[in-house]
């Protein structure tokens, strides 16, 4: 049967040996078949080189043997084609492409931190027929940090397509798929494939490769454009786009709390309504500073509560960062009055300016609540049960420690806010 770049055949369980014949009729034919070490997967037999190459391919809904997702077999074997053909013809010119970047003169610079925590991607690994990979590979490909392919042993001797991974900071960085012809915004050179070409910063907007990205510096400058949301936006990059010390979430419902909200019975603990709650959410994600929370729209005050509380839950990474997060519970764990507040000091060291001026601005607040304590019954130890787990998650995914953390959570809080004045 005649196999090509435009005819998709499956040929069923056939050896690789047969599969090879069959493609070494021309560069860039390919065809699929059953796997016969491990029936009912399918491999993708592919040309070129002069050698047929073989992917366990995958479909769920689109094809794909990495992290790229195809609508045909077709796309996926052309966008294939172009990478091996520029990894194997130009290896050495990518691999010196960020030498001489021109990041510094474009209009706009971005944030790219490395996540504390890394996602990785599941590994989909190169077969070389049960032989062991050699130290000269992996040198070979840590230099080549173009390339978008990488070739593994694995034990059930199927080779696969594996995409270059860069781990991400999920609020900056995306993959995107770029129309039309594209060029790097840091090496200024062309950002090939079919689909997912390179990385956009979500803030500012620039268009990198992923190889690139890791060279960004920690820089970015938030355009308005890019930023779409108040709520669920990360917390920097919200007062970076909006030139304020605070996310005017924060500034305006504590004004609007303080104003006429401070002598409320069960202030913090009291629930509003959840859909109202809500409606404050969207007001501010569509009218950012113009948003109307006074008392003409909601009268109970609840709802500028539940408004607040809510925006600290949505953060991305939480007001007490996860980075931080083990030093703030190492304070609430230590029995000395002094060494609570030396180590609180040092955990606050290690906020991010905006983190650390919004939990100031806070803690403050929370403080002059706890003046009013007659009327509202909120001391600083309840406040402290209300705002530890809205202000801190634990970065661990063990369930049971992150519930045994709570009660220092609210320790935590609690100490906040009786040592403001000194902390800040």
């Amino acid at each position: 049967r005649e196999v090509g770049i435009k005819n998709v055949q499956f040929h069923g369980m056939i050896s690789r040996e047969e599969a090879d014949q069959l493609l070494s009729v021309a560069e860039g034919s390919y065809l699929i078949r059953e796997s016969q070490r491990q029936p009912g997967t399918y491999t993708l037999a592919l040309r070129f080189g002069s050698q047929t190459r073989n992917f366990r391919l995958y479909y769920d809904g689109k094809h794909f043997v990495g992290e790229k997702r195809f609508e045909s077999i077709h796309d996926l074997v052309t966008d294939g084609l172009i990478t091996l053909y520029i990894e194997t013809k130009a290896a050495e010119y990518i691999a010196k492409m960020t030498i001489n970047p021109i990041y510094e003169h474009v209009g706009y610079t971005t944030l790219n931190r490395e996540p504390a925590h890394k996602k990785h991607m599941p590994s989909l690994r190169d077969e070389h027929d049960g032989e062991e990979s050699t130290g000269e590979d992996e040198v070979a490909e840590k230099r080549r940090n173009c390339a978008l392919f990488r070739h593994i042993d694995i034990d059930v001797c199927e080779m696969v397509w594996s995409f270059s991974v860069i781990f991400l900071s999920a609020t900056v960085f995306q993959v995107h798929t770029f129309r039309g012809p594209h060029w790097c915004e840091y090496c200024a050179n062309f950002m090939w494939g079919l689909i997912a070409q390179g990385v956009k910063c979500a803030d500012c907007g620039l268009n990198v490769h992923k190889q690139c990205s890791k060279m960004v510096p920690n820089d970015c400058k938030p355009d308005l454009k890019h930023v779409k949301k108040v709520y669920s936006c990360d917390l920097t990059t919200l007062v970076k786009a909006h030139f304020t010390k605070r996310p005017m979430v924060v500034d305006m419902c504590i004004r609007e709390i303080e104003s006429r909200g401070l002598n409320s019975e069960g202030l913090y603990r009291v629930s509003g309504f959840s859909d109202l709650i809500e409606d404050v959410k969207m007001a501010f994600d569509r009218d950012g500073e113009k948003a109307d929370i006074s008392v003409n729209m909601y009268e109970d005050i609840n709802i500028i509560t539940g408004a607040l509380k809510l925006y600290f839950r949505d953060l991305p990474i939480p007001l007490i960062t996860y980075d931080a997060y083990p030093k703030f519970i190492e304070s609430a764990k230590t029995t000395d009055p002094d060494e609570q507040l030396e180590i609180l000091h040092e955990a606050l060291k290690l906020l991010p300016p905006a983190h650390c001026e919004t939990l100031r601005y806070l803690m403050a607040h929370l403080k002059r609540v706890t003046l009013h304590e007659k009327e509202n019954l909120m001391s600083a130890e309840n406040l402290g049960i209300v705002f530890g787990p809205t202000l801190m998650r634990a970065p661990e995914l063990d369930a049971m420690a992150a519930l045994n953390d709570i009660r220092y959570q609210r320790l935590v809080v609690e100490m906040l806010i009786k040592n403001e004045d000194i902390l800040f």
